[in-house]
């Protein structure tokens, strides 16, 4: 289910390039110690070995999060691959909490679709889409929870935000492929 927030946008597109900034400069502080190109080139391993060298906390954050959600979508490739559909949702939910906590880019609109659909019974997992501060978040849900899913959330979102959210249900294809 995709759940649009109908929160205007904002300030999200400065916020996008200081986000992508503050992980550069991070970047050029781990070069200093240890020979990458990317973030994604580390290992959460590597990642608390070197952390060190990321001189200011909020970057250091910014980096983690950067470091962590790459590993995650290697680990949700595998647990899709293996039909692990448990695990993905985990792995979806320690996605948001990391764009919450370590990214900041979800705002009171996205974390209460997010935390509200948490709370549904037949919720595999829930997180928010896109670059952020604002915009839509993607559940998985059970077919049989869809109905209570969209009225627990949209109530909720409604009663704390104060103007409804959009719900879409949409069925998980195959991705993109050659025709």
């Amino acid at each position: 289910v995709i759940a649009c927030s109908n929160k205007k946008r904002g300030l999200g597109d400065s916020k996008y390039n200081e986000r992508r900034e503050e992980c550069e400069t991070a970047l050029a502080e781990i070069q200093k110690e240890m020979p990458i190109q990317t973030l994604g080139d580390l290992t959460e391993e590597q990642f608390e070995q070197v952390k060190s060298a990321i001189k200011d906390d909020v970057r250091r954050k910014r980096a983690k999060h950067a470091v962590y959600e790459n590993q995650r979508t290697i680990k949700a490739v595998k647990a899709l691959q293996e039909n692990n559909i448990e695990l993905f949702g985990q792995l979806m939910n320690a996605s948001h909490v990391s764009l919450r906590d370590d990214y900041e880019v979800t705002g009171k609109e996205l974390d209460t679709l997010v935390e509200q659909a948490w709370k549904v019974d037949g919720v595999i997992g829930s997180r928010m889409t896109g670059a952020g501060f604002g915009g839509c978040t993607v559940s998985i849900v059970k077919d049989e929870a869809v109905d209570a899913f969209i009225a627990q959330v949209g109530k909720a979102y409604k009663d704390k935000i104060g103007y409804a959210a959009d719900f879409y249900v949409v069925e998980i294809g195959s991705g993109p492929c050659h025709l």
